[in-house]
């Protein structure tokens, strides 16, 4: 999902790597798992803190494997870390093991760290049953960009009239493009088809909690997708859809906010970002996430270092415009409220309410088997590789297998 970046790490720490904190009683251990270019902006960020001269420095700590990292400390006792970046969609599974400590203490000591100062979602992702275990850094979102050279070439710079791409819009262009050219690429196309299922007012799971895959609404979503690529619009399976979009050979791209900055650095590139593609204009989604603060259970960590830990995140909230550059929309307010915030390209979707409501987290407990289920499968039923009716069987079993595994 992103660019690998491998982060120097010192070498005291490198023999160690997350199976101990690499800190001390002075310094806060924070483990992200954001081994793309993000780690870098979020190393500028640490420097800039740590500058100021807290009482309590920020050490941070890159791994791609951060999860399977977590479990292994958590089952020690060992290394754990004073602060920690998760996805939203970890934090109901984290909470009902007890992985996590409630923000309260933090959020006390800083009241900045309340929920009126961040993007709604990305705050009350982190909230469960009343409890909040999270303060949130970012959304990062699903995104299609687009080739505006393309659009003035074809004569349909009005599909972006209502920033909203329909399907019949998409398959109206069947049989106009020249070869070689495409309306859209299969980028993230797990992605799009989670944001057709809050479009058709589906979901992912039942009123029990259990897992609603081989649903109308699923089968509905992909048979849609899939006849894009029936028409020949969308690009060969197998092929680099977002390299193809960068060539300036595909209209629309499907790929994320933080791909942004990858784009801007395409010479001759014309773009802009609008809504993932739907059925209905007034009826629109972007699946996102969020990265969420986190505090993981540690009986070691002391009241003095939570208050730093609150400090560091609240001298965040007022100075993250760092994070914006990163290709994140940034969760805090005050930052996407600020005129210079405007000069990125997602601040598109903090440009209004509607599009502000329009990215839509999952926090369904089991979601990344659903995530897994559908990297695995959808591609090869969007491209007829894969009998749909056969797909969403094998996905609900998939995830139901995967929920069964994890409870035995």
């Amino acid at each position: 999902m992103k660019r690998t970046f491998i982060k120097a790490t010192p070498i005291a720490c490198m023999s160690m790597l997350l199976l101990a904190g690499c800190g001390d009683k002075n310094t806060i251990s924070f483990w992200t798992p954001l081994t793309g270019d993000d780690g870098v902006f979020m190393d500028e960020m640490i420097d800039e803190y740590n500058a100021t001269d807290p009482e309590f420095k920020v050490e941070h700590v890159i791994t791609s494997d951060m999860y399977t990292k977590m479990y292994t400390v958590m089952n020690s006792g060992s290394g754990i870390p004073d602060l920690a970046i998760i996805h939203a969609d970890r934090v109901p599974s984290f909470v009902k093991q007890g992985m996590l400590e409630p923000m309260t203490d933090v959020i006390r000591s800083q009241e900045g760290l309340q929920a009126e100062n961040y993007l709604e979602q990305a705050y009350h992702s982190g909230n469960i049953d009343g409890v909040q275990y999270t303060i949130p850094l970012d959304i990062h979102a699903n995104a299609m960009y687009y080739n505006q050279d393309l659009l003035s070439k074809y004569g349909v710079e009005h599909f972006l009239d209502d920033d909203v791409v329909t399907f019949d819009e998409l398959l109206s262009l069947q049989g106009k493009l020249e070869d070689g050219d495409y309306a859209v690429n299969d980028s993230l196309i797990s992605w799009v088809i989670l944001a057709q299922i809050q479009n058709l007012g589906g979901d992912i799971e039942d009123e029990n909690g259990n897992p609603a895959i081989n649903t109308p609404e699923m089968k509905q979503a992909i048979e849609a997708v899939k006849g894009i690529a029936d028409a020949g619009l969308m690009t060969p399976y197998g092929e680099d859809g977002y390299l193809m979009f960068q060539s300036g050979n595909v209209l629309f791209s499907t790929d994320g906010t933080w791909t942004s900055t990858a784009h801007e650095m395409v010479d001759g590139l014309n773009f802009g970002v609008t809504n993932i593609y739907a059925f209905d204009s007034d009826v629109f989604h972007n699946r996102a996430s969020s990265h969420l603060f986190t505090l993981l259970t540690n009986e070691d960590r002391s009241d003095e270092k939570e208050a730093g830990i609150a400090d560091f995140l609240e001298w965040l909230r007022t100075n993250s415009m760092k994070w914006a550059e990163a290709g994140q929309i940034v969760a805090s307010n005050q930052v996407f409220e600020d005129s210079s915030y405007n000069q990125y390209t997602q601040s598109f979707f903090t440009e209004n309410q509607k599009q502000v409501d329009s990215l839509y987290i999952y926090t369904y407990e089991y979601y990344p088997y659903v995530a897994e289920a559908l990297d695995t499968y959808a591609a090869d039923m969007v491209h007829g590789n894969l009998d749909i009716e056969e797909g969403l069987e094998t996905m609900q079993k998939f995830v139901e297998d995967k929920i069964a595994e994890g409870v035995n």
